[in-house]
């Protein structure tokens, strides 16, 4: 029970829905897009956003949506601050998980499993947008009329067992993260909108105390 609940929260973080009309880009495109998103990867040391986070189960009739505030500071630490409909809190740091829910905190140690590691990992390379690690992904690029669309698929067996894809929506103009949809084996999926987002703004370390 315990890895099914550790898996439920790391799915909650990650999360655009597939623009109409997009266009695959060639390999010139990629080549210049890719080196656009590593420098402005390299470039951002914190992250400041809101967010609306909607999960879409297909065994219920409605879905599930929740509002908060995510926060960043390279090069791993990671706080997700839920304020609707209920407050909660995860922060990831230290290669660790803490889950602060009613004033009690759960502690995951996520480097005793290569899965929950490569899903952490996976969480702070998406915020930032610096993931294109073609031994690890199927990775496809394309353009939409709204900026680019990059989609994920794990080659790693074991982590395709929990994740069948996720999506990136980049800006057009500084290829930056705007949105991620990440997709279960049985098409259920969790798609996370960044609104307001800010970079390089000031996150002290207590920010992330547990």
């Amino acid at each position: 029970m315990i890895h099914k609940h550790i898996l439920i929260v790391l799915f909650t973080f990650l999360s655009t829905a597939i623009a109409i009309g997009q266009e695959e880009l060639s390999e010139e495109e990629r080549t210049t897009f890719k080196e656009k998103v590593r420098e402005s990867a390299q470039n951002t040391t914190t992250i400041v956003s809101d967010f609306k986070q909607t999960k879409h189960v297909s065994v219920l009739d409605n879905d599930i949506v929740s509002k908060g505030k995510l926060k960043f500071k390279d090069p791993n630490k990671v706080k997700w601050s839920y304020t609707e409909p209920f407050d909660n809190t995860a922060i990831f740091k230290n290669n660790a998980l803490y889950v602060i829910e009613e004033g009690k905190t759960n502690t995951i140690d996520l480097g005793a499993n290569k899965i929950f590691k490569s899903l952490n990992s996976l969480i702070v390379q998406s915020i930032k947008g610096d993931m294109f690690d073609e031994s690890q992904f199927d990775i496809t690029y394309f353009k939409t009329s709204n900026g680019y669309l990059v989609r994920f698929a794990p080659i790693e067996r074991r982590l395709r067992r929990y994740i069948a894809a996720f999506e990136l929506q980049f800006t057009k103009d500084d290829a930056t993260v705007v949105s991620v949809r990440l997709i279960e084996p049985n098409s259920d999926f969790t798609h996370i909108e960044f609104v307001d987002r800010k970079q390089n703004v000031a996150v002290g370390d207590s920010e992330f105390k547990h």
